[in-house]
């Protein structure tokens, strides 16, 4: 993996409800004490969604911990926060969240160069069905690796 990207948080539940179509990455617009605080990995994307208003993309739900050494003006954790993408990619995020069925969850959050990104995804909810067969294949192939590894041992 590059040197200058650094894993901040992970939503392991976006990728168990949601089948991914689509990804995209995004800058945010932060405080400085929201940097700070997710630099000490105080940031969790669990209930986090995002929603397009006035063609501007705001992820909201994201909970980022007031940092501990600010002594005053710290930021409320749960605010809604600007995501930074390309006209173009606003557009297709439009067309794609209109259809039924989809919808936009930041799945991880990391620092690239210093700064931090947010991976966008766009995908359609699971059916319970599809959970199911998705951890029966996520089993098997465990125990296949299982066997595979014992009978070259």
């Amino acid at each position: 993996m590059n040197s200058n990207y650094r894993q901040l948080a992970v939503n392991k539940k976006a990728r168990h409800n949601l089948e991914i179509e689509d990804e995209y990455e995004a800058g945010i617009v932060l405080k400085g004490t929201e940097v700070k605080s997710i630099r000490d990995g105080k940031i969790s994307l669990k209930e986090a969604f995002a929603k397009i208003k006035n063609n501007e993309v705001f992820v909201y739900n994201m909970h980022i911990a007031p940092y501990t050494h600010s002594f005053y003006d710290n930021h409320d954790p749960l605010r809604p926060r600007k995501l930074l993408l390309h006209k173009k990619e606003i557009k297709k995020l439009i067309g794609k969240t209109s259809e039924k069925g989809y919808t936009m969850v930041p799945v991880k959050a990391y620092l690239k160069q210093g700064k931090v990104k947010i991976g966008l995804a766009i995908g359609r909810g699971k059916k319970l069905h599809d959970k199911r067969r998705a951890i029966k294949e996520r089993e098997v192939k465990r125990e296949l690796d299982r066997t595979i590894k014992n009978f070259n041992h």
